[in-house]
């Protein structure tokens, strides 16, 4: 490497510790990238590629972006996911001079920016957990750790390796780290939920490692305070500790002690579920159209996140749901909401503010953050102060007091607006530091007496055009045009020339040089005090942090709680009754995203009743009949997301509701191809369907859609009947069975769980009219050739397969062979106005001959129509 320059040297060296990692080669106020990293990026980010000196003969390809508009390429870079190592300038050039004219200027990596590892506002979404999870392993025991570091939020839970793509996929982390011992059947689960594993060492997730890790960072002696851990749960805690040291290089952020959960006291849903009931977010991907879009009433960040956590995480302790369903309705029916909820409006993001402090990546805004905070929490306080409030509501009251000294600090030390970046000055309000005032005053008086000097300076000279300007390397300086240089040169024992440009010259004097020294000195003595005081803010704060995060927490769980309320009271929604029963008695239910789309377009929507109580641990089916397109899907939907929205503790929409507290919910309800996989649309669906009637107890939800459907008509309807048997048989669930095999209706009369429902349609001259209202009963047929019509296929097929359906119809009653019928009727109808095939004969018809006589460009108007009329006369003879 003896023609390598030294600087390239300094960057290979770098690049060579983060191979797999773009590097941001910080050259003054640009990062630059060369080789392979400097093409991928240039390609991802859309900017130009250039060239800088020769290695081993080639061009060194070369791009770069603005250091003050790094975070927006982070951003693109992240998302099409490139990790992306951030090598500083840990010096200045002046520093590195001091070692030598051509010393490089010490440069590292001071961060390794990965999907899961976010802080910044600008690359997150505020509305959105960001978590980072680790799978720890030790002797065929499984946990899942996760963190959100933007936030501090800490957790882990013991796991058995089947619920290891449910969990994931509650938690839709960012990033995922896994040893490099796990097996292709984990990475076939994380690939199922679009997620690319991280791969550690087997060091990183070594459990007795990981304890000594993680007393260390938590400042204790031993664990034993948070919980008692498996060996499985430190190796996953180990390794995101571990993961956090790597990619923070050192910085630890703000982590919140660890909190175990239990499965147990969560609903179960799987991965299939979700996707299939549109949580989080729409099958057409992003938040809109999903049930959180739907019912976010929240103004906080930090209330959207908790909404998000409870809408993917419903609760099964019957007490902690009637807890929340109490804080709930003393919104709905209490006369504070409106107020509250306007002062949780300026309420900004303190989890995240505390983060970004804790890394030392924060500023002003930041400190200003917390104040804002700690402002609205006090005056939000001081209105719940003697009002009767139901408990999580008066914990959450009791935690926003008790910080006036923090907040009368920040009140006294920051002014209103403060800059971005703490090198911008200018935040800390005056009158609180004497030394700063004292070193400002200076700096400014200063800065009028420059302007001073140089009116003094024009006078003297004659020249108006005399300015006195500044620049980082002359510092401050006189200049006047090229025109007017004689006339300074002619006192050159005043006026000491410094630099001559193309257009201007430029002097200085004594007595400037000895001011730029006192205003450069009480410039920089003021910027060294605000930033030691932001210090001493920061610190104050994070000596706080444990406090101000369960002010964070409380905020969000009234912010949840009156918003909550608030959809409750702009929907019409009523509060639900659950209860350690098995019951499931719905009365005018509505899906609650439907219903918001409809009521957008001004139509109604058709509510619903749905029984489904089981006495003792008996199971209680609904099968559910009729046509496509009447609102099966939407009915079976609609009532797992009630029980999902009542066990969150928020009212439903419905008039009525009681709900048996509900374990699991499983839906399969539609499904396609996997072909990454190479499994088809009907596997999909039988590998679904075993999950649940493998997994699913006597305390599930069931919904199922159309079991059977994509193999041969007597497969589908054997497999059916069998799930259907099974599932009130063995598992005893609550469920909705929706099916067009109208031959498992006899089994209302066989299982005494079992009961026909169906969706009422009107035919009117020969058409389909949906009605939406679902009725006891068994639909008669499926009416598929009308919804057929209705999304338009052509006449010629309708018209057939109207042919074939009374074909086949008949010979089920006949009991003759359908083939054989089918065969007999002719390939289209003279309905379907479509000309049948020509067939030569030796014999020409009547009509053949009439046409083959006439002469069209000879007739008239009149004699072509009396034409038509004779040839259909003739062909009715």
């Amino acid at each position: 490497m003896s023609n390598v320059t030294p600087m390239m040297a300094q960057y290979l060296e770098i690049k060579a510790q983060y191979p797999d990692a773009l590097l941001f080669y910080r050259m003054g106020d640009f990062y630059e990238m060369f080789f392979d990293d400097a093409v991928a990026a240039s390609e991802a980010l859309d900017i130009a590629l250039t060239k800088r000196g020769k290695h081993d003969g080639d061009d060194i390809p070369m791009c770069g972006v603005p250091v003050h508009a790094a975070e927006g390429y982070l951003l693109t870079l992240i998302r099409k996911g490139f990790r992306v190592a951030v090598g500083e300038q840990l010096e200045s050039p002046e520093e590195a001079k001091k070692r030598g004219y051509k010393a490089v200027v010490k440069r590292d990596v001071v961060r390794l920016v990965t999907p899961g590892t976010l802080t910044e506002d600008t690359l997150l979404e505020a509305r959105r957990h960001n978590f980072l999870c680790a799978l720890g392993n030790v002797r065929d025991e499984w946990a899942l750790a996760w963190t959100d570091i933007s936030t501090g939020a800490f957790h882990v839970m013991p796991l058995g390796q089947a619920r290891i793509g449910a969990e994931l996929a509650r938690l839709a982390p960012s990033e995922v780290l896994v040893s490099e011992k796990v097996d292709e059947t984990l990475r076939d689960v994380l690939g199922d939920l679009g997620i690319e594993a991280t791969v550690l060492g087997a060091a990183s997730f070594d459990s007795g490692a990981a304890e000594q890790r993680l007393c260390s960072t938590f400042a204790v002696q031993t664990l034993a305070g948070f919980g008692s851990f498996s060996r499985a749960e430190l190796s996953g805690m180990g390794a995101l500790v571990d993961y956090l040291d790597i990619t923070q290089k050192g910085q630890l952020p703000l982590l919140q002690t660890p909190r175990q959960e239990a499965g147990a006291r969560l609903m179960q849903i799987d991965a299939a579920t979700r996707r299939n009931l549109e949580l989080t977010s729409a099958m057409s991907g992003g938040r809109s159209g999903s049930l959180l879009a739907a019912i976010d009433r929240t103004v906080t960040s930090g209330g959207a996140r908790l909404l998000e956590r409870r809408v993917s995480s419903p609760s099964r302790d019957l007490a902690v749901i009637e807890e929340r369903l109490d804080a709930v309705r003393w919104g709905v029916e209490g006369s504070f909401s409106d107020a509250l909820r306007e002062l949780l409006r300026r309420v900004p993001d303190v989890e995240r503010a505390l983060s970004r402090l804790g890394l030392d990546r924060g500023g002003p805004r930041d400190l200003t953050a917390v104040r804002s905070a700690l402002t609205q929490a006090q005056t939000i306080c001081e209105r719940l102060d003697g009002v009767e409030l139901p408990a999580l509501l008066r914990r959450s009251r009791d935690a926003l007091s008790g910080h006036d000294a923090l907040l009368e600090v920040l009140d006294a030390a920051l002014i209103v607006e403060p800059p971005l970046r703490v090198s911008d000055g200018g935040f800390v309000a005056q009158g609180y530091d004497e030394a700063l005032d004292q070193a400002r005053t200076l700096r400014d008086e200063g800065r009028g007496v420059i302007a001073r000097m140089q009116g003094e300076y024009a006078e003297e000279t004659g020249i108006s055009s005399l300015k006195i300007k500044h620049n980082n390397v002359l510092g401050y300086f006189i200049e006047v045009t090229a025109t007017h240089a004689d006339k300074m040169h002619a006192r050159s024992d005043r006026f000491i020339h410094r630099q001559t440009t193309a257009n201007q010259v430029r002097f200085t004097t004594t007595e400037l040089s000895e001011l730029e020294t006192r205003i450069l000195n009480a410039g920089a003595e003021a910027a060294a005090i605000e930033k030691r005081l932001y210090d001493t803010l920061r610190h104050e704060i994070l000596d706080r942090a444990g406090v101000l995060a369960e002010v964070a927490f409380a905020l969000a769980e009234i912010d949840l709680a009156l918003g909550l309320a608030e959809l409750a009271r702009q929907r019409d929604w009523c509060l639900p009754k659950v209860d350690d029963s098995r019951a499931f008695d719905i009365e005018a239910g509505r899906h609650p995203v439907v219903e918001a789309a409809l009521q957008k377009a001004g139509e109604p929507f058709i509510a619903n009743d749905c029984a489904l109580s089981a006495e003792g641990d008996a199971a209680s089916v609904r099968l559910l009949t009729g046509p496509n397109m009447a609102g099966k899907s939407t009915y079976l939907r609609q009532n797992a997301l009630i029980a999902l929205l009542a066990q969150i503790g928020s009212y439903v929409p419905a008039r009525s509701a009681h709900i048996g507290v509900v374990s699991q919910i499983f839906s399969r309800v539609g499904a396609s191809d996997d072909l990454a996989r190479g499994r088809s649309t009907f596997m999909v669906e039988m590998v679904e369907t075993a999950a649940i009637l493998n997994q699913a107890d006597d305390r599930a939800l069931v919904i199922l859609d159309e079991i059977g459907r994509g193999t041969a008509t007597y497969d589908g309807l054997s497999i059916a009947w069998a799930t259907l048997e099974h599932l009130h048989e063995v598992n005893r669930v609550r469920g909705l069975f929706a099916t067009h095999y109208h031959e498992l209706t006899v089994l209302a009369g066989k299982l005494p769980g079992v009961k026909n429902a169906t969706v009422a349609v009107k035919e009117w001259d020969g058409d389909v009219i949906f009605l939406h209202e679902v009725h006891d009963g068994a639909a008669d047929r499926s009416y598929g050739v009308q919804v057929a019509q209705l999304a338009g296929l052509p006449k010629a097929v309708i018209t057939r397969a109207r042919d074939v359906l009374e074909a086949l119809e008949k010979g089920e009653r006949e009991r003759a062979s359908p083939k054989a019928l089918i065969d007999d009727l002719p390939l289209f109808s003279a309905a379907a106005k479509t000309p049948a095939p020509a067939v030569s004969r030796e014999t020409p018809s009547a009509v053949e001959e009439k046409l083959a006589a006439i002469t069209p460009d000879e007739m008239s108007p009149r004699e072509a129509l009396q034409m038509l009329y004779d040839l259909k006369a003739l062909m009715k003879g």
